[in-house]
């Protein structure tokens, strides 16, 4: 028998697609909010988001009248038409998130426009309406959703903790604030502030605010334009990495997505240059135009589709490539751990730019307290009053201002501080690190400079180049030059082909026999001459002249083991490429012994490449230390 479903089923199957967990119900509410022009939004929950969410903002508001149209399905302010969802570019547009909470939970909606008198408080419980009235109230919306899944207790027994409920909805909220660092965000969890951000429009001070100084400090820039829009903010060094994909965020048009294409690009952008099994950071804003994508793929609105999807894949790949190869990738060492009591007592070297100057102003103000301090102590002991204190009828009538920022409150609190404590506070003498990175380290131009000091355990080269120490992996620096010349053999089809005399035979399974087939013409443009044998055995007749000399056999099952993780992948360069990550097997290994001039040589191979600071597989080929750091091991100098 086939039935119709009552609407409040339809409702519950629905809001199943929408919502499944309490950090559903903050994103959709929060696109909401942005989406009203909010320039500040509060998030508090309580028990994880599970018995209580609020979220308070200062946008536009919803008029009275139009309050309970807005919790029935598919009603939206943000489209009319099917044609708009070609060039939507709001965050929500599907018309089901009140809907969908409504039926879930007990909620409760405050909210004033700036043209009206009164605001309006309206309640929603399961879906059904109980009162709409007026009532005092700030401009703007204010949510409260309480008792999440209260009448589905089958739905609400698959929720997790409240501390990873709230986990996720922290998570939500950081992705937020990296996608809209123009709006100020605070997260409030069981009466505790986790997140504030501050609404300056500057993405760099947000990502330190959430992902510390140590990966702030490793930002690359990528700013660029596309064939469809713009690519803009930062990519971590290869030595800022984890094991799973966590750490790349970007996004289309202020959304935080999920794409293959844009996943992919940025991480073909690390290969070769950041160890395998390890995944980039990544903060990059994608602005697009809405004609060249289609986010109506999802309720969750998580995936997009793309038009020109291959084309826009390359651009993102050349300028984060790009943006990588204009900066010096060569990673310090440092000797010993360093006291974080001292680290976070003092001032930290080489501050980002946008912490020095509050460093600076602090550290100023505190000498001029002391000294101040310091000479109304010796005022007072000679009996005298201090020569700023003024009568009252002296002091003029307050007028009223505007509130002033703390940064303007400590620029006058300075200007204001007696002159004679200014005469008398010494000038703090600030030591700066040395800018070394003003052009790249390895050019050959630098290469007179180079005092190659000798081999450490016939594996480390050690250099001393002006006031820096490097320690070079002969190994890396070796494979490395060995890949870029094999690559660049094979991309300009100069490979010459050197016979076996005698030829060589292997055996290979089904599946290797397949790869031999699909790869077969890109092995013999790079010099492999292989013929059928009998059975499942294959003949070696010839090999590129730069593989001559390494272990034929074993270098051919890597070739063929790794064009096996290439997917089905054709392309040229992508095969070459593999082929020649195979191919450096032939470098100088680690406990051997070389000369000084086989160093020279190696060395000044080295600063011709274009990336010389890791190895094809990703390791680092050279390191380096500053001579202050080496001697601030020493006690020579004190920070």
């Amino acid at each position: 028998m086939i039935l119709k479903l009552d609407q409040n089923t339809i409702n519950q199957i629905a809001a199943g697609e929408v919502i499944d967990r309490p950090s559903s119900v903050v994103k959709e509410l929060l696109e909401n909010s942005i989406d009203a022009g909010a320039t500040a939004i509060t998030v508090e929950i309580r028990e994880g988001g599970i018995s209580l969410i609020r979220i308070t903002d200062n946008g536009c508001g919803i008029r009275g009248e139009e309050i309970p149209l807005a919790f029935q399905r598919h009603t939206t302010s943000k489209i009319q038409s099917a044609e708009d969802l070609l060039t939507v570019k709001s965050l929500g547009f599907r018309g089901e998130a009140l809907s969908s909470i409504a039926a879930v939970a007990q909620v409760e909606l405050i909210s004033k426009t700036a043209d009206s008198l009164t605001g309006f408080r309206y309640v929603i419980e399961g879906g059904e309406e109980k009162r709409l009235e007026e009532v005092g109230a700030p401009e703007g919306t204010t949510f409260l959703v309480h008792n999440l899944f209260y009448h589905t207790p089958a739905r609400k027994k698959f929720l997790k903790s409240p501390a990873t409920e709230g986990g996720y909805i922290s998570d939500l909220m950081q992705r937020m604030a990296l996608s809209h660092p123009e709006i100020s965000l605070r997260l409030i969890v069981n009466n505790q502030t986790k997140l504030h951000t501050a609404g300056n429009h500057n993405l760099k001070d947000i990502i330190y605010g959430i992902y510390g100084r140590e990966i702030t400090r490793e930002l690359v820039p990528v700013n660029r334009e596309l064939f469809c829009g713009r690519i803009e903010g930062y990519v971590g060094k290869p030595a800022v990495s984890k094991g799973n994909r966590s750490w790349e965020n970007y996004f289309i048009n202020g959304r935080y997505i999920k794409s293959h294409i844009i996943g992919k690009a940025l991480e073909d952008a690390f290969h070769g240059i950041m160890m395998q099994h390890k995944y980039p950071f990544c903060v990059l804003h994608l602005k697009i135009d809405p004609a060249y994508i289609d986010v109506n793929v999802h309720p969750s609105k998580m995936e997009i589709r793309f038009q020109q999807g291959e084309q826009l894949y390359q651009e993102v790949t050349e300028a984060v490539s790009a943006a990588l190869k204009s900066e010096e990738m060569i990673p310090s060492f440092s000797v010993g751990a360093e006291e974080k009591k001292k680290a976070s007592a003092a001032a930290p070297r080489g501050a980002e730019p946008f912490e020095k100057r509050r460093m600076q102003e602090e550290k100023k103000t505190e000498l001029q307290k002391e000294d101040c301090a310091q000479s109304n102590a010796k005022v007072r002991d000679s009996g005298q009053p201090p020569a700023y204190v003024r009568k009252q009828d002296d002091v003029p009538a307050q007028r009223d201002e505007p509130p002033q920022s703390d940064e303007k409150r400590q620029r006058e609190h300075v200007r204001e501080t007696p002159s004679y404590a200014l005469e008398h506070t010494p000038v703090p003498t600030e030591v700066k690190q040395q800018e070394l990175f003003e052009e790249k380290l390895l050019q050959k131009h630098f290469s007179d400079e180079y005092q190659i000091i000798g081999q450490l355990f016939r594996t480390y080269w050690l250099i001393q180049y002006q006031d820096t120490f490097l320690i070079v992996d002969q190994h890396a620096a070796h494979e490395k030059v060995l890949f870029e010349k094999l690559r660049k053999v094979f991309r300009e089809s100069a490979v010459v082909a050197q016979q076996m005399n005698p030829p060589f035979v292997f055996t290979l399974s089904a599946s290797e026999e397949l790869l031999l087939k699909e790869y077969g013409t890109f092995l013999k443009n790079a010099g492999f001459e292989i013929e059928p044998f009998g059975g499942s055995e294959y003949a070696v007749y010839a090999m590129p002249m730069e593989l001559y000399r390494i272990d034929s056999r074993k270098l051919l099952r890597e070739i063929i083991d790794g064009l096996s993780q290439m997917r089905g992948s054709r392309e040229a360069d992508a095969v070459y490429e593999q082929i020649a990550a195979c191919s450096c097997k032939g470098a100088i290994k680690g406990n051997q012994q070389i000369s000084r001039k086989e160093m020279e040589v190696l060395l000044e191979q080295l600063m011709g490449l274009e990336n010389p600071y890791t190895c094809p597989h990703g390791r680092p080929v050279i390191i380096k230390m500053t001579r202050y750091e080496l001697e601030k091991k020493f006690k020579r100098v004190i920070s």
